[in-house]
């Protein structure tokens, strides 16, 4: 598309930064309907359920980092919050005692489980009129762009950490 012709609604950044407000802001409705809304963030709502899918593992910071795509200075101030706030714990590594593996807390495993049910309603609410074929191939390209943007910041960013 000619630049000059180009709209802000057209362009692939902005369709993902309104989905991703909209999925957030139904996500807080709901919960405030349901009146169970807490100062758990959507982010730490995924950090969680990655955690606990991974209780088998040992997962590190980078492990987040990688995993969500986000700055080390974020998943650093994320991670002090949720601890503080007494959803994850760091522990010593039997092999290593300067790294602090990531776990959950009972806390943590609470807010995982409330939290997993409204996803659940919320991904339904969200796929609503939408055949499993159009869901797999917004899956498709999702990855593919993913992939790309990976590649690209690899390239300009060598030391970035890479997803296992």
């Amino acid at each position: 598309m000619p630049e000059k012709n180009r709209k802000r609604k057209d362009m692939l950044g902005f369709c993902i930064k309104s989905l991703d407000n909209l999925f957030f802001r139904n996500m807080v409705a709901y919960e405030i309907s349901q009146g169970e809304m807490d100062e758990v963030t959507v982010m730490h709502s995924w950090i969680l359920g990655f955690l606990y899918e991974n209780q088998e593992r040992l997962i590190f910071q980078k492990d987040i980092e990688a995993e969500f795509s986000i700055a080390k200075s974020t998943v650093t101030c994320i991670v002090k919050l949720m601890e503080k706030k007494g959803y994850i714990q760091r522990e010593s590594v039997p092999n290593d005692a300067r790294l602090k593996r990531l776990a959950l807390t009972d806390l943590g495993r609470q807010i995982h489980k409330a939290h997993i049910s409204h996803i659940d309603i919320l991904e339904s609410q969200c796929k609503r009129g939408i055949s499993p074929e159009e869901m797999q191939a917004f899956y498709s390209v999702a990855g593919k762009l993913k992939r790309n943007l990976e590649e690209d910041l690899a390239h300009y960013f060598p030391k970035m950490p890479k997803k296992k």
